[in-house]
């Protein structure tokens, strides 16, 4: 039969050369020149020899002859995405009640116990202070002084406990037997509340167990306390690196289920008082007061001395989102502000209640609470009147919040009774250490409606965030990046300063940087778990005879993407399609091309990451100039609609190396009870059918009719599966990969008494349940509430039936693929390919996401690589499938050929390199078909250049004439993106053709052979040069005016020295040895370069001026990662009429080049004449650059808004308020009293 396609394959051949000679009239056979004849010879030989080579290794004939029994289903968008939606809704059910059940044991525990003693031998589990596993407790070096004061009070030490890694919560060591607790810095574990709250939350801990045992997909479980700790299921070693910083009532989960949203101005006094340690208490504020807010919060900062100015000008008059974007550039706007002249009270609150009343009016920012946060050192009087004019006679929509600062204050009176007439609180500050607290009493403030009408407890999503104790730790985390490569910088200078100093040493270290600066090889970042969560408010149940209304705390569970992810049964949706999620606000909670890390450390930006930021659409509009088109359909996703829309979209592949454009389908409906809306989007053409089994076809069925023989048979070797995808999944049971896994359920299915496990659903005493059960009066029955009982059956195991189904059908018609080539093949000259290409790699991988290979010759090893389908497990959504399916609708016979990208970020190593070529497999059935598989091979690198080369070498009809040999001509293989797969300089190859050659690239574009296509990367990360010209700031005191009087004295004293001694050393024509100067020396040095360089300048000669030069080498630019947008161009071969575009002579220098397009490839072959001198030619190469804006990208989103939901849940006032009488707290105990008075004294006769 072989002989047969042989004999077929060149008639092909014949027919082929005749077709394109027929369509070129032009030869071309002038001396010294390549005929156009050869050229076109060469393509079509070498196209159908890798084209029958490929038929034979892969044997696809025999995998679509695996699928004639399938069948081919229409695959109904609607339907899908609304089987999605209910699936992930049932699952969000299950972990709400879960939460549920935590509210209401804690709220009912903290009503019976919260008024009891604490034991005095008292021990908890404390999260910071339990041993690691395998701790070796003799290994401590130093041990902990011994105090000897007398009121020292001993506290009973922590329990301990034994911690066991679990792979359910990222293999972190755990004990799932209890809780544990986390205490913050900056909180005291046994003060008097907070013991309390941790002695009584302890009987949490059956109730984390029973929701575990009833739930085994539930991720973290906790309660945090309004006074800080945070209890924890299970227990672990809390990690803090370098210290812990982390506290729950700073989370999105916390801060949101506390109080519904919020619009905050906030007011900065900005007088001339406020200087020193005033004013840097002051930022601190601020900065804590932005850290409790979210996504759904809206704020504005202001600083007011006799004007009023934003802190950020562009956000002037408005109040903008609360995004982590927003609040980092108002953090770093505080460093700028100045302190003087005499501060206008009227004023900043004028302005601040008429923004929140235009706001209020419009029903825009947040819609619901809304507050002023003063900050100041004192004010002259109450300002009554302007609280009667914008705030009493509205029944006072807007809380006042007032923050003293300072020690020395004496306006108490009127600052306090601001916040209390107006619903608020006052908090007196004069240390930096309390400022956290203190600022956080406004939570508790807000969360007074919530309390009061105790039924409603609003369920809240966050949005998608990262399993970090902080995300401010990426600034710390670069900081200590950059600290560690300035080090190795003085190193290397001090090791050899000439070399350091060259030329060529400082460009490999600037190619360096710029490598280290590109953000777009972040693939694999397993250290970040993304998640959101979900949380409800806890209530004091206590009536209000102390006229108090206090929150207890937040419940929570963690809920992982992942776990959301497998429920969109990607293997329905097919390949080159995606499920994703967003958010109310418009934002990306989980989508294939979100892109949270750079460099493993988080982006600063990277939980508000819009959907129009990464759905690309096709209208070739600039950066950020969105089509009415595209915002409509936005519109309609947040508003929670069901419909669908097909769109012309571009997409990158490969690392945004690669780019395609499609049409595609887009399916969407709300998840109802949520703030999010999920959307699923097909390929408009061979995503309209799918693949499935026959019906006759059922696992357990066809088992039981073989005996009990396992479906496991079909599995032997050199197979895998899809490693994010949910097969079968064992709640009780760890297997070591997901292969173990499926082959332990096989087996199973195969036993009589196999029966589908139905999804979990929550119990159904939690359905529709009008909030909590109530104490009545501390009756015993009411006491039986703490004891939980669920009788909700627990599933051991839950699989999916359809994904079960469908991998047995193509592991079974599959199974062949582990026979041998050598075995099957009847042709003689099996050997002779193997032979010819050494050492290769056939594989299979299916719709179903299984995966095969098979290696040849068997007994080669490839010490080098790992084995194919654990290197590429990911089956449908690996590049090579996904090119090879889009490859079918431009030619159904050919196979799509890849090398690795070579950069200077990865260099390729062509000593190991290998080819990837693949296959797409469809199944047809009338006029119905769909992808089924995708075969392909790899073989080595090496091998295709020499095939390449041998043809090119060649003459027809063995004529003499000029060939790919010559020095003056070059030959490539360029693929259908622009990336060259052969060239005869080896070190081009996997480079992008137009770096090599931008005048052929250029003519290539400008003939329209290829397309240049404009991506804009909405995620990319900049790099801002860091300001460091701010000095710290000292309280100014007459102390400090003597420090300076003594520094003077002392630093002119050394100077006169200094004078001295440097004169006698000129004298004595004595140098100072520049191999000694230090790092500190050189950085002084070059910090003080400015106001010396005139001196120095006059003097041309010096060396003094070289030396100086060198070292500024060593100092690298201080930068902080910064969002931002880059764009870049990505090429795609356009195939519409491309042999006319291609059939072009050679036209002396003015066309140095042909390009043929090789048969059955996705390769085009150029062959350039190189002794025409090279033009230049300005190209837009791949390589990303900044996006640059008139403004700022903070500035840019906020002058452009998007359409955001509001959310739903507004609890805002509560008649019984007006009887609470706390509203302030002060500051410093008495033992510091003389301490004040003695201070201001000396301050008083200082001024």
């Amino acid at each position: 039969m072989c002989n047969r396609v042989g004999g077929s394959i060149s008639i092909l051949v014949l027919l082929l050369l005749n077709t394109r000679n027929c369509s070129a009239s032009i030869q071309y056979d002038a001396p010294g020149k390549i005929s156009f004849n050869s050229v076109q010879a060469w393509a079509v030989k070498l196209g159908t020899e890798l084209y029958h080579f490929g038929e034979f290794i892969t044997r696809k004939k025999e995998v679509q002859d695996s699928f004639k029994s399938a069948q081919i289903e229409v695959r109904d968008g609607e339907k899908l995405v609304q089987n999605m939606a209910d699936d992930i809704r049932a699952m969000m059910e299950l972990k709400i009640s879960a939460v549920k059940r935590i509210v209401e044991a804690a709220e009912n525990m903290a009503f019976d116990k919260q008024n009891e003693p604490v034991p005095e031998d008292f021990q908890f589990y404390n999260s910071k202070e339990m041993d690691e596993p395998y701790d070796d407790v003799s290994l401590t070096t130093t041990p902990e002084p011994e105090f000897n004061v007398d009121n020292w009070i001993v506290r009973p030490p922590t329990k301990s406990a034994h911690l066991q890694a679990n792979p359910h919560f990222s293999n972190i060591p755990v004990n799932a037997n209890f809780s544990s607790v986390h205490v913050p810095t900056n909180v005291y574990a046994w003060a008097p509340e907070v013991i309390k709250g941790i002695h009584w939350s302890e009987g949490l801990d059956t109730h984390f167990i029973n929701n575990y045992q009833s739930d085994p997909t539930l991720s973290w479980q906790y309660f945090g306390s309004s006074t800080g700790f945070m209890r924890h299921y299970p227990a672990m070693k809390w990690r803090a690196d370098p210290v812990d910083i982390y506290d729950c009532r700073t989370r999105a989960w916390y801060m949101e289920a506390a109080a519904s949203p919020k619009d905050v101005v906030i007011l900065v006094d900005r007088s001339g008082s406020m200087t020193g340690q005033r004013r840097d208490i002051a930022k601190h504020v601020v900065t804590n007061i932005l850290d409790t807010l979210g996504n759904n919060d809206f704020v504005s900062v202001m600083t007011f001395a006799d004007t009023v100015e934003e802190i950020v000008p562009c956000f002037e008059d408005s109040l903008v989102q609360a995004t982590l974007g927003n609040l980092r550039e108002l953090k770093l706007a505080l460093d700028n502000f100045e302190t003087m002249e005499i501060a206008n009270f009227s004023a900043a609150l004028t302005r601040a209640f008429e923004l929140l009343e235009i706001y209020r009016n419009n029903s825009g920012g947040a819609n619901c609470n809304q507050a002023i946060m003063l900050v100041t050192d004192g004010v002259p009087y109450n300002y009554k009147e302007i609280f009667e004019r914008y705030n009493w006679k509205y029944e006072t929509p807007v809380r006042v919040f007032t923050y003293l600062i300072g020690r020395e204050v004496a306006d108490v009176r009127e600052v306090k009774w601001m916040a209390c007439a107006n619903r608020g609180f006052y908090v007196h500050l004069s240390t930096l250490a309390e400022v956290r607290e203190r600022v956080l009493e406004h939570v508790n403030v807000l969360a007074r409606p919530l309390v009061l009408q105790r039924e409603k407890h609003p369920v809240v999503w966050t949005p998608v965030y990262a399993n970090v104790t902080d995300p401010k730790v990426a600034d710390y985390l670069w900081e200590q990046r950059e600290r560690a490569e300035q080090k190795e910088r003085f190193l290397s200078q001090r090791r050899d300063k000439v070399l350091f100093n060259s030329e060529k040493e400082q460009d490999r270290r600037w190619r360096i940087t710029q490598m280290k600066q590109g953000q777009y090889s972040e693939l694999g970042n397993s250290q970040y778990q993304l998640m959101t969560s979900v949380s409800m408010p806890v209530y004091d149940l206590r009536h209000n005879e102390m006229r108090i209304a206090k929150l207890l705390g937040v419940a929570g569970t963690d809920v992982p993407l992942s776990e959301i992810q497998a429920l969109m049964t990607p293997y329905k949706i097919g390949v080159n399609g995606y499920a994703f999620i967003v958010t109310n606000n418009g934002y990306i909670l989980l989508h294939p091309d979100l892109r949270p890390v750079f460099q493993q450390i988080l982006k600063p930006s990277y939980n508000s990451v819009d959907m129009i930021e990464v759905e690309l659409f096709d209208d070739d509009r600039g950066p950020r100039n969105f089509s009415k088109e595209l915002t409509a359909l936005r519109k309609e996703i947040i508003d929670q609609k069901t419909g669908n829309k097909v769109m012309n979209v571009k997409y990158h592949l490969d690392d945004m190396k690669r780019v395609s454009r499609a049409k595609k389908h887009y399916f969407w409906t709300g998840i109802s009870d949520s703030p999010f809306t999920l959307v699923v989007t097909i390929p408009e053409n061979y995503g309209r059918h799918r693949i499935t089994p026959p019906p006759t076809d059922d696992i357990h069925r066809l088992s039981l009719t073989s005996k009990n023989i396992s479906a496991r048979q079909y599995l032997s070797d050199k197979w895998s599966v899809h490693p994010d995808w949910l097969y079968c999944r064992h709640y009780e049971r760890t297997f070591s990969s997901p292969e173990e896994e499926l082959l332990y359920f096989l087996e199973r299915v195969a036993k009589p008494g196999w029966r589908w496990p139905a999804k979990p659903r929550p119990p159904e005493h939690h359905k529709n349940k009008q909030g909590h059960e109530r104490h009545n009066n501390g009756t015993p029955e009411t006491k039986d509430r703490n004891k939980v009982t669920n009788s909700t059956p627990r599933n051991e195991y839950y699989c999916d039936h359809g994904l079960m189904q469908a991998l047995v059908y193509d592991a079974r018609n599959t199974a062949w693929f582990n026979k041998s080539i050598l075995d099957s093949a009847s042709d003689e000259k099996a050997s002779e390919f193997i032979q010819r290409f050494g050492y290769i790699v056939a594989f299979l991988s299916t719709h179903s996401g299984l995966t095969r290979w098979q290696t040849h010759p068997p007994r080669e090893q490839d010490n080098v690589r790992a084995e194919f389908g654990k290197q590429w497990p990911r089956s449908i959504d690996e590049v090579w499938y996904r090119r090879a399916v889009e490859q079918h609708y431009v030619d159904p016979l050919s196979y799509v050929y890849s090398v690795e990208i070579n950069t200077d970020k990865f260099p390729l190593n062509i000593s190991n390199a290998v080819v990837t070529a693949s296959h797409a497999v469809f199944h047809g059935d009338g006029y119905k078909k769909a992808p089924a598989a995708v075969v392909g091979f790899q073989f080595k690198h090496e091998r295709l250049s020499e095939w390449f080369e041998n043809i090119t070498s060649s003459c027809e009809h063995n004529k003499e004439c000029v060939t790919c040999l010559s020095d003056t001509w070059d030959c490539y293989l360029v693929d259908n993106n622009g990336w060259i797969v052969v060239s005869e300089d080896v070190t081009q190859n996997g480079q992008f053709f137009g770096r090599i050659r931008p005048d052929i690239m250029t003519k290539l574009v400008e003939d329209e052979v290829y397309k240049a296509v404009h991506i804009v990367d909405y995620q990319a990360v900049c790099f801002r040069e860091k300001k460091t010209t701010n000095p710290a700031s000292k309280l100014m005191t007459p102390l400090h005016n003597f420090k300076i009087i003594t520094s003077w004295f002392v630093s002119t004293t050394l100077w006169f020295y200094n004078s001295i001694a440097l004169s006698l050393a000129q004298a004595s024509s004595y140098s100072f040895d520049d191999d000694y100067v230090t790092p500190t020396v050189a950085y002084q040095s070059y910090e003080n370069d400015e106001e010396n360089d005139d001196s120095y300048m006059s003097k041309p000669t010096n060396m003094r001026t070289l030396e100086r030069d060198f070292e500024k080498l060593v100092l690298i630019n201080r930068t902080r990662p910064t969002p931002c947008d880059r764009e870049m161009f990505l090429y795609q071969l356009e195939y519409s009429n491309l042999d006319a575009k291609l059939n072009k002579p050679v036209k002396d220098c003015e066309r140095p080049f042909y390009a043929q397009l090789v048969n059955y490839t996705n390769m085009l072959m150029i062959v350039v004449d190189a002794s025409c001198p090279r033009e230049e030619a300005s190209m837009s190469f791949i390589e990303a650059t900044e996006v640059q804006y008139n403004e700022s990208l903070p500035c840019l989103k906020h002058v452009h808004p998007l359409y955001r939901k509001q959310p739903t849940s507004c609890i805002k006032n509560h008649t019984e308020e007006s009887n609470i009488d706390m509203c302030g707290r002060g500051s410093l105990p008495s033992s510091n009293f003389f301490w004040i008075i003695f201070s201001t004294f000396v301050t008083y006769h200082h001024l």
